[in-house]
């Protein structure tokens, strides 16, 4: 079974992103989440992968974060909901808003989803109100610290291409975190685009 997978990507779509490994292209299907995650073809690309075995098909459903994954794997477990439809709830909403909706039993909200109607949601509240809390806490840290190791290796890739480019080390640490946040690290292209940009303004 394929558990993981880092590459290049081929081809970006909303619904699915073709990565590149190693010359082999996996057609991996993803929530929008993963999506606005990704960078554009051409960028480096790694992903949590489920993949679903049938009769007639083998599918590669993928995402960025443990918790999305850990989501989508609880979501198929409920009866009547394949993947299709637990991808569907992904992109409906952010991984994060999605466990407070269940936890609250916030039902309406739920519905709101294209392709949830009131007794799939009901259903998805009393399937996971309980086992999703626990999904939480125990990933929680799992994917900040991805993020942070990520934002760390972009950061001193930016500080070796601006220090080749001629730009004092002092400059460089104070236009920096402008542009590299808590939040999902940009791609080299664009976080350099961006110190330069900060940097002119010095």
């Amino acid at each position: 079974m394929i558990a993981f997978l880092r590459g290049r990507v081929l081809e970006k779509h909303p619904n699915r992103v073709i990565v590149d490994v190693g010359g082999v292209g996996y057609d991996v299907a993803v929530p929008l989440s993963t999506f606005y995650a990704a960078g554009d073809a051409g960028a480096d690309i790694a992903l949590r992968v489920h993949t679903h075995v049938r009769e007639d098909q083998l599918a590669l459903f993928g995402f960025s974060t443990a918790l999305e994954l850990a989501t989508f794997e609880r979501l198929i477990s409920i009866s009547g909901i394949g993947p299709k439809l637990a991808l569907s709830v992904l992109s409906g909403m952010e991984p994060r808003d999605l466990v407070g909706a269940i936890q609250r039993g916030d039902v309406v909200r739920l519905t709101r989803i294209p392709g949830v109607g009131k007794k799939t949601a009901e259903r998805i509240v009393v399937e996971l109100r309980d086992r999703l809390g626990k999904a939480v806490d125990g990933l929680e840290g799992v994917d900040s610290d991805k993020r942070s190791s990520a934002a760390d290796a972009l950061r001193d890739d930016l500080v070796s291409a601006l220090v080749n480019l001629g730009y004092h080390h002092q400059a460089i640490e104070k236009a920096l975190p402008k542009v590299i946040g808590d939040a999902q690290p940009p791609t080299f292209e664009i976080a350099l685009r961006a110190v330069l940009k900060e940097l002119s303004r010095g």
